[in-house]
């Protein structure tokens, strides 16, 4: 087998088939489709795997790697003329990346798998400057889906010495699940979420007066929305709910 030929072919598809990722997104859906994806994709992984272990520049090689799955995103890119069609392109490659393309290079527990998504990482925002992504294991996910995934909240809640299941985040949680992905435009909102909030919580929490960043969050914002979802302003919730989203993406991602 021509290692590096199979490695190269095999990278697209790693992206190809994760089409509408936010679709199998959901705790009943997510661990059979990233089974069959993982399993459809296992041949470019060993590919790799031993290309990696063969060759005397695996820098380059995996640079060569990383390059043909994101030149690959970025033909995706290149075939959405309008710019709403290619905010949501964007998105969905990033949903795609974060919750099924890293996690299955991850789950492979190669030689080549850590150093294959840093060059990914690299690579990507390279191509696409504004996209902020971090690689997560398939473990992690899943870890997250007992909590429903609820980055911010979680992070702030913590600063004050909450619990996952306190009253404010399950309160949050089932206002998600229960409204917002009920509404017409609901999956698009909770998709940018999950494309921003893992690494807007990520660069708070480097900086050195995080818990004050997160004390601020929970006055500007989610205590606000928690008055809003008691008293049935659901809708004035979603309104402060985009706001935060919005915000936090402006200030902590693209300065």
């Amino acid at each position: 087998m021509n290692y590096y030929l199979t490695g190269i072919e095999g990278m697209p598809k790693l992206l190809e088939c994760c089409e509408d990722p936010l679709e199998y997104f959901k705790r009943n859906l997510y661990p059979t489709h990233f089974q069959k994806l993982y399993q459809m994709n296992f041949q470019t992984f060993e590919a790799i795997e031993n290309g990696y272990n063969s060759v005397i520049d695996k820098e380059q090689f995996l640079t060569n790697m990383a390059g043909a799955l994101v030149e690959y995103a970025k033909t995706q890119m290149d075939a959405c003329r309008r710019r709403s069609a290619r905010d949501r392109k964007m998105m969905d490659l990033n949903m795609a990346m974060v919750t099924f393309v890293f996690p299955m290079i991850l789950e492979y527990k190669g030689n080549s798998s850590v150093p294959l998504t840093d060059k990914l990482i690299a690579a990507w925002k390279e191509e696409f400057p504004k996209s902020v992504l971090q690689a997560t294991s398939y473990e992690e996910i899943e870890k997250g889906f007992h909590k429903k995934f609820c980055y911010i909240t979680t992070a702030v809640c913590r600063t004050f010495g909450k619990p996952d299941d306190c009253y404010e985040l399950t309160l949050l949680r089932n206002y998600r699940d229960s409204y917002l992905a009920e509404l017409p435009d609901g999956p698009e909102m909770i998709r940018e979420y999950y494309d921003v909030a893992p690494s807007v919580v990520k660069h708070i929490s480097q900086r050195e007066n995080s818990d004050e960043i997160y004390r601020s969050i929970w006055e500007d914002y989610l205590s606000p929305c928690i008055r809003m979802i008691e008293s049935g302003q659901k809708e004035a919730c979603r309104e402060r709910y985009e706001e935060m989203v919005r915000t936090l993406r402006g200030e902590y991602l693209y300065h």
